[in-house]
C-alpha cells in the first residue's frame, strides 16, 4: 500500500519547484527595464526630460502586454491545460528578452519604437507564468498546505529582482542582463519537461459539455463580475507601492530635496528583498489566522503605514528611501495570497483564465495609476499626486478584501 506523502514531500514536488524558479525568471524579466530603464535610455541618446518620459511609456506598453497577455494565457490553460501555458509564453519572454540585448544594433527602425514593443512582447510572454503556476500549485496541494504552498512559490520567485539588479551592476552592460535572463528562460524550458498536468484539469477535460476557459463569462453574471473585480482591487495597493513609489523613486527623491540620487534599480532589488520575505511569510499569517482576508488586510494596512512615511515622513537620506522601500515591499507581499485568492474563488473550468488574468489587470492597471500620477503632477506637485493615487488604490483594496468571500481552506474541485 502506498504511504501518504508527508507535508514537505508535497511543497518541494516538482510542480512547486519549477513553478517556483519559473516565478524567479518571470520576476527577473519582469523588472529588469525598471533596473536598466536610466542606462539602458541613455545610452540610446536619450536626454534626462526624454528618460523619464519615454521610460514610462515603455514601461506602459510592457504592462499592457501583460493585460492582453493574461486574457491570451489564462484562457488557453483551461482550454489547453496549465502546462501548456507555462511552455508558451516562456519562449515568447525568452526570445523577446534575447531581442531586446540587441537593440544598440537595431538599424533598420527607430531604436526606442523597437524597444517599446519588444517590451510589450515581453509583457504579453511574462504574464503567462504566475497565474498558471499558482493554479497547477493550488490543484496539485492539499488544502491544509495551499497557501503555505504558493507563498513558497512566489517567496523564491520574487528574488528574481535581487538577482536581475547583480547581473547588471556584475555585467555592467544592460544588453548582457537581457541574454542572462533569455538564457534563464530556455533552461527552464528544458527543466518543465518531465512536470505533470493538474489532476482536477485532466478530469474536467473529459467532461465534454464544460465550457472552458471563456474570459466572458466574468461578465455573464453579476455575482461573478463584482467577485472578478474585487480580485483585481485587492491587488491594486501592491502595484501602486512598486509601479509608483519604487519605480519613479528618483522623482520623490528630487521632490523630497535629498542630496544624493536615488537609483531606481537599487529601489527594486530593496523593495523585492521585502517582497520576497513577506510573501514566504504570507501564507503562514494565513494560516495561522485561518483567514485569507484577514492576512491580506493586516498586510495592507501595514503597507499603508509605509506609504504615509515614504510621501510625509520627511526622509533626508537614500538610505532611509531603501529602508522604507523594503518596508514597503514587506507589507505588500501579500502578493501569492492575493493570485491565491483569485484561483480559489472560481471554479476548474475558469481557474486558470482567472488566476492569469486578475494579477495582470492589476499590473496593466499601472497604466493608469501612471498616467493620473502625470496627470496630477503638475498642479499637486510630486508628493500629492502620489497620495491622491495612493487613496484611491488603497480604498478600492480594503474594501475589495473586507467584502469578498473567504476561501481558506476551501475545496477547489468545483465547475463555474
Amino acid at each position: 500500500m502506498k504511504s501518504e506523502k508527508t507535508d514537505l514531500q508535497y511543497l518541494f514536488s516538482m510542480p512547486v519547484i519549477i513553478a517556483a524558479l519559473g516565478y524567479f525568471v518571470d520576476i527577473y524579466d519582469l523588472q529588469l527595464f525598471g533596473i536598466v530603464r536610466i542606462p539602458s535610455l541613455e545610452s540610446l541618446g536619450l536626454n534626462a526630460t526624454e528618460v523619464d518620459t519615454v521610460g514610462v511609456t515603455i514601461i506602459n506598453f510592457q504592462m499592457i502586454g501583460l493585460l492582453l497577455g493574461g486574457i491570451l494565457w489564462g484562457s488557453l490553460g483551461d482550454k489547453k491545460g496549465r502546462l501548456s501555458v507555462l511552455f508558451g509564453s516562456i519562449i515568447t519572454y525568452s526570445l523577446a528578452n534575447i531581442a531586446c540585448g540587441f537593440i544598440p544594433h537595431i538599424h533598420f527602425m527607430n531604436q526606442v519604437e523597437a524597444y517599446k514593443w519588444l517590451r510589450f512582447v515581453a509583457g504579453v510572454g511574462l504574464a503567462g507564468e504566475l497565474g498558471a503556476g499558482i493554479t497547477l500549485v493550488s490543484e496539485v496541494l492539499p488544502p491544509r498546505l495551499r497557501a503555505k504552498g504558493t507563498s513558497l512559490v512566489a517567496g523564491v520567485g520574487l528574488f528574481g529582482a535581487v538577482v536581475a539588479n547583480y547581473t547588471v551592476q556584475l555585467s555592467g552592460e544592460w544588453t548582457i542582463a537581457y541574454w542572462v535572463g533569455g538564457a534563464m528562460g530556455v533552461l527552464l524550458l528544458l527543466l518543465r519537461v518531465g512536470v505533470l498536468e493538474s489532476g482536477m484539469f485532466k478530469s474536467m477535460t473529459q467532461k465534454e459539455d464544460v465550457i472552458k476557459g471563456n474570459f466572458f463569462a466574468f461578465f455573464s453574471s453579476r455575482e461573478r463580475f463584482f467577485k472578478y473585480l474585487k480580485c483585481i482591487g485587492i491587488g491594486l495597493p501592491t502595484w501602486f507601492c512598486i509601479g509608483i513609489l519604487v519605480y519613479l523613486s528618483n522623482q520623490f527623491g528630487q521632490a523630497l530635496g535629498i542630496p544624493e540620487k536615488v537609483i531606481p534599480g537599487m529601489a527594486i532589488m530593496w523593495a523585492y528583498v521585502g517582497i520576497s520575505a513577506g510573501d514566504l511569510l504570507s501564507g503562514f499569517i494565513s494560516h495561522w489566522m485561518e483567514s485569507r482576508k484577514k492576512a491580506i488586510a493586516f498586510m495592507m494596512g501595514m503597507s499603508l503605514l509605509g506609504v504615509l512615511y515614504y510621501l510625509f515622513g520627511g526622509m533626508k537620506s537614500v538610505t532611509t528611501v531603501y529602508i522604507v522601500c523594503v518596508w514597503l515591499g514587506f507589507w505588500t507581499g501579500y502578493w501569492a495570497m492575493f493570485v491565491t485568492v483569485g484561483a480559489e474563488q472560481f471554479g476548474t473550468n475558469l481557474r486558470a483564465t482567472a488566476a492569469t488574468t486578475i494579477p495582470n489587470m492589476v499590473r496593466g492597471s499601472v497604466v493608469l495609476m501612471t498616467t493620473l500620477f502625470t496627470l496630477f503632477k503638475p498642479s499637486a506637485g510630486t508628493i500629492l499626486a502620489g497620495a491622491l493615487v495612493a487613496a484611491l488604490c488603497y480604498a478600492i483594496g480594503f474594501y475589495s478584501t473586507l467584502t469578498i468571500k473567504e476561501t481558506h481552506n476551501r475545496d477547489l474541485d468545483f465547475l463555474e
